[in-house]
């Protein structure tokens, strides 16, 4: 009798910073863990956001028991507005995580109904052949969760994103004792987070980030202005706490930070002590140095509330000279340059700027080396698949599985969309499925792709010439024109020349056509793409976008 396996499918997150989402199947029946997103990255010109390819999901959605949560972040649960549309599954997450995802789904316009099922941690939930256990664990937001799922061929643990932090701020740390408990029990496959792999020793506890803030809105002149995720309900409790401990009225900007304290109030994940928060509006009523704001902009987003600020178009805050911003975040990958913009432009008005390469503003939501080597030792797994990273991070997390004696051949390092096999003894990879991004431009979902980026790029490098003709019908002799637009590429006043270069050539070009009887209008397009474009790179060295216009009377 042939033995059933169990199927690991990551979908997204693997090789990549976000977009996580993973398929785990037995037989006919399956759970999805995660449905985040990505943020496009700089040739990624003109899309908004990245989502997960979820081809295989839809084409198994009745197989599908129930979709589960780990925590609230956008790459968790980001992509699910767009994946809702089309796969209907009761959905399981904690409180908070439910609730981000309720704003979520509302901002993004959902209008179908959607089955949630509110769970805490210690609570288990069987979905079919799946018993899941929710396990706590500390991250950068609140009500994060491990999973621990009972299967018919075996126990697997899926960390979510995680840290042991050992003095957490809301004293809710680590379920440690589960962890053992179930290593105890027998884990044939760990699934971890391997976003800090690169890095030695501990991520600090976010205390550090609580002393950081005391000593600073003690020595503050002015007014604090405080830029974070919305999403740190930790950090933006800790900078509650201290405005009130030095009497500072709190002021909330920022659509997406106003949402969160908005949601996190509601549900009882925010302690505000009474009176010490106002409207922005009102800020100009009290003294500037009682007044802390808490904003959005750590990432230098364009249009984000600090940045604004920091170029002088906020309609409520002037940054002025002894104003303290603390940008209480870390940079994203490819945001640097922006951060930077930004930091800059706050100097140059006046504010004395904290920000994590300088000060103790910040601490990471993920295990560095040594938590990640404590999980593998709490829970002994059989099997090992590092997950949350780009590659490098996934090889690096593979290895302190093989340092600490999981063997060569049990640890996985694999790609989005391979099919992850196991048995109670073995374990291979067995296949692919569909798997990749779904770009998000504007109302668009997936409508621009590869080809469309291709030009995009080129657009943005070299510009586009049009070339307009009118051609007699009959004789396809040249009645008008070629006129020739330029966009991007060359002046049209201060390069006459050179456009009365590239006419001469049409004309020769349009000659040779008519000579060898050429009267197919893609053919001729052609010709003249291929002319313009020689010539302009041999007088440039550029390659612009030609798009020839024919008409015809």
């Amino acid at each position: 009798m042939k033995t059933e396996c169990l199927k690991i499918i990551p979908l997204g997150g693997l090789g990549e910073i976000g977009k996580n989402i993973m398929a785990i199947r037995y037989k006919d029946d399956m759970i999805v863990i995660d449905g985040g997103l990505m943020f496009p990255d700089d040739e990624m010109l003109g899309i908004d956001l990245v989502i997960p390819d979820i081809t295989y999901l839809v084409e198994n959605k009745k197989h599908i028991r129930g979709i589960i949560l780990t925590h609230g972040h956008e790459d968790h649960i980001g992509g699910l507005p767009y994946i809702l549309r089309q796969i209907n599954a009761p959905i399981y997450g904690t409180k908070l995580t439910l609730g981000l995802l309720a704003a979520k789904l509302e901002e993004g316009d959902f209008d179908g109904h959607v089955e949630t099922r509110c769970v805490h941690a210690g609570q288990r939930v069987k979905l079919g052949p799946f018993n899941v256990e929710f396990i706590r664990v500390s991250h950068s937001i609140a009500d994060a969760v491990a999973l621990g799922i009972r299967t018919p061929v075996g126990m697997i643990v899926h960390t979510g994103d995680f840290k042991f932090d050992q003095t957490p701020v809301n004293n809710q740390g680590p379920d440690y004792h589960k962890f053992a408990e179930l290593g105890k029990e027998g884990i044939l496959v760990l699934m971890s987070d391997s976003t800090n792999a690169e890095r030695p020793g501990y991520t600090l506890s976010e205390r550090v980030v609580a002393d950081t803030f005391d000593e600073t809105f003690r020595n503050a002149r002015e007014r604090i202005i405080i830029a974070s995720f919305a999403s740190n309900i930790h950090r933006i409790q800790l900078a509650i706490t201290t405005a009130a401990k030095y009497n500072k009225k709190v002021a909330v900007v920022g659509r997406s930070m106003v949402n969160v304290v908005n949601i996190a109030t509601e549900l009882g994940y925010l302690d505000i002590p009474p009176g010490s928060m106002i409207d922005i509006d009102d800020i100009d009523q009290y003294p500037k140095n009682k007044i802390a704001v808490l904003t959005t902009g750590s990432q230098g987003e364009p249009m984000s509330a600090l940045t604004r600020m920091a170029n002088c178009e906020h309609r409520n805050i002037e940054i002025i000279p002894g104003d303290t911003v603390i940008i209480s975040a870390s940079p994203i990958p490819g945001n640097e340059k922006m951060i930077n913009k930004t930091v800059d432009r706050l100097f140059k008005q006046g504010a004395e700027v904290i920000y994590e390469s300088v000060s103790g503003v910040h601490v990471s939501g993920h295990a560095s080396q040594e938590e990640l080597k404590l999980m593998i030792n709490l829970t002994k797994p059989k099997f090992f698949i590092p997950i949350h990273g780009e590659y490098r991070h996934l090889i690096k997390h593979a290895q302190l599985a093989k340092d600490v004696g999981i063997s060569n051949e049990n640890v996985f390092v694999v790609e989005n969309g391979q099919i992850l096999e196991f048995c109670s003894n073995w374990g291979k990879v067995a296949g692919r499925v569909t798997a990749g991004r779904v770009l998000v431009d504007g109302l668009g979902v997936g409508d621009v792709g590869n080809i469309v980026l291709r030009d995009r790029r080129q657009l943005s490098r070299d510009g586009l010439v049009v070339v307009v003709l009118t051609l007699d019908q009959n004789s396809g002799e040249i009645v008008a024109g070629p006129d020739i637009i330029s966009r991007g590429f060359v002046y049209v006043r201060e390069s006459e020349d050179l456009l009365e270069e590239a006419r001469k050539r049409i004309n020769a070009t349009l000659k040779v056509c008519e000579l060898h009887q050429t009267t197919e209008w893609g053919a001729i397009k052609s010709c003249v793409r291929e002319t313009v474009g020689k010539f302009f790179y041999e007088r440039t060295g550029r390659r612009p976008m030609i798009l020839p216009i024919i008409m015809d009377v």
